[in-house]
């Protein structure tokens, strides 16, 4: 029975947006279902919201410095009226080249509203009274659970955690990340705000809020913030958090929320703290019964989508991206399986998932950036085999004069020179960890990094520097090779 389509994308998120745009540029006939997804993504408010916070702390830096006497810094009101105006102008610009009318013009059929799969008369996706059927199908929604077969030992790194019920809290009501810049408010008086969750996301939002002049309370349940993180990267924002006004509390489970008079209570442990507002950074459970994925006989582990190397669902003509990183979705990690999934699903399916690590960004100030294993994980992995290089900014001359000391570059290698990991912490930590990546990706030695060259007035400079204690590191147990220099030296001024 012939077919409509050779793709329809289930997902306009960044993801399924390429995916389809991609397909269409190579000819292929695509549909786009929007399914509830957005080209922009929930994320994008709190990334709005750490650069208005990291804009008012260097204008605060500046006063104590005394480049800013007399001037008055603005009002919360302020603040918060031009951060949501700042974050719908940059929502527009980004969404506007992948706007429905953007799209179709280039012949995707944009599909609004959500569907579901059905099975007969055959196999296909229903929307809108409209049955699509095609070659092949695409999930590239950002909340769904995704894991490969091969590495479900590692499904709590890619699964959303979830948070257990809350007593009162679903009566009492709370606000999400992505909501904060329209929903909060923007009175001048200081608001107390306790914010809830494990992600990546709420020590991110907790920072900005701080610096956006609110009383903030981050409470996890784990017993550090950032628990998938290097220990040493996580303890370092953490304390960067508590210097900068936020109270965290680790290892602290709450059990209820109550509303007394016109504030809310939060019951953390054994602690009752008065709140303004709720804020919880958890996502909910992804809810499938909607896409009706039994029909498709694709099944399901613990609500996650098992896929194969080639991201099969246990139906051939049904893939999946993967997104979520340690609870957080990234759209890199999802582009890059939607550019696997064209290939098998235009084509063969002979492409499968590179072995390469994994690239995640915590839009911290300073942000946190790391590739590949942690310490803890290369350790349990090799054992005594691993080296540990590291050197902190403050040792740069860029980050001086920035006054940007904050933070450290770690290298993670096995003792025959193989880049295991990397984690930095720092200004610029997105931007410099690119290089690293590359490195790993082309699977270069850490003696290539060491061996690289780069400007002494930049910040990439921390990199050459970790690197070069790989080569010194190796001189000082060489004692053989240093007896015999010394020799040799001695005979050489005994010649003269």
């Amino acid at each position: 029975m012939p077919v409509d389509y050779d793709l329809v994308v289930i997902g306009s998120s960044v993801a399924g947006i390429h995916a389809a745009m991609t397909a269409a540029n190579l000819k292929a006939r695509v549909a786009l279902v929007e399914q509830g997804c957005a080209a922009v993504g929930d994320e994008f408010s709190t990334r709005v919201l750490t650069e208005v916070g990291q804009t008012l702390y260097q204008m605060q830096r500046a006063a104590q410095l005394g480049f800013w006497d007399g001037l008055a810094f603005p009002s919360t009101t302020t603040v918060w009226e031009q951060a949501t105006h700042w974050a719908k102008a940059a929502e527009l610009a980004i969404a506007d080249p992948l706007s429905p009318s953007v799209l179709s013009a280039m012949g995707i059929d944009v599909l609004s509203g959500c569907g579901e799969f059905h099975r007969k008369p055959a196999l296909g996706f229903q929307v809108n009274d409209r049955s699509l059927r095609s070659r092949a199908y695409l999930l590239a929604i950002e909340q769904l659970p995704v894991v490969v077969k091969s590495s479900m030992q590692q499904r709590s790194s890619s699964v959303t955690p979830t948070l257990p019920g809350i007593d009162g809290l679903a009566t009492i009501g709370s606000l999400n990340a992505s909501a904060v810049l329209q929903k909060l408010p923007t009175s001048r008086t200081l608001h107390r705000l306790v914010i809830i969750g494990n992600d990546t996301s709420g020590v991110e939002l907790a920072q900005s809020l701080a610096r956006l002049g609110q009383v903030v309370t981050l409470i996890v349940s784990t017993p550090t913030i950032l628990p998938d993180e290097d220990l040493e990267a996580a303890f370092l924002l953490q304390a960067q958090l508590e210097a900068e006004g936020v109270e965290v509390l680790t290892g602290t489970t709450v059990t209820q929320v109550r509303q007394i008079d016109q504030s809310k209570w939060v019951q953390a442990g054994n602690r009752a703290i008065e709140a303004s507002e709720i804020i919880l950074t958890t996502a909910p459970a992804f809810d499938w019964k909607p896409l009706n994925l039994e029909a498709a006989n694709v099944k399901m582990s613990d609500s996650t989508v098992i896929v194969n190397a080639k991201l099969q669902t246990t139906n051939p003509r049904i893939y999946a991206c993967r997104g979520l990183v340690n609870g957080a979705y990234t759209s890199q990690q999802a582009i890059a399986d939607a550019t696997i999934v064209l290939k098998n699903a235009l084509f063969w399916a002979i492409a499968t998932i590179p072995d390469r690590p994994v690239l995640s960004v915590i839009a911290t100030a300073p942000p946190l950036a790391r590739i590949g294993y942690t310490e803890t994980s290369a350790r349990q992995r090799f054992g005594k085999n691993v080296v540990v290089l590291r050197q902190p900014f403050k040792s740069l001359a860029k980050a001086q004069m920035q006054g940007e000391t904050t933070g450290f570059c770690k290298l993670l290698v096995h003792r025959n020179g193989t880049l295991l990991g990397a984690h930095i912490v720092g200004s610029q930590a997105e931007e410099l960890i690119a290089a690293i990546a590359l490195a790993m990706q082309q699977k270069l030695s850490i003696q290539a990094i060491a061996d690289l060259v780069l400007p002494a007035s930049s910040l990439a400079e921390i990199i050459h520097q970790t690197a070069a204690e790989w080569n010194h590191l190796r001189w000082q147990q060489n004692t053989k090779w240093q007896d015999f220099l010394e020799g040799f030296f001695s005979w050489r001024r005994s010649q003269s």
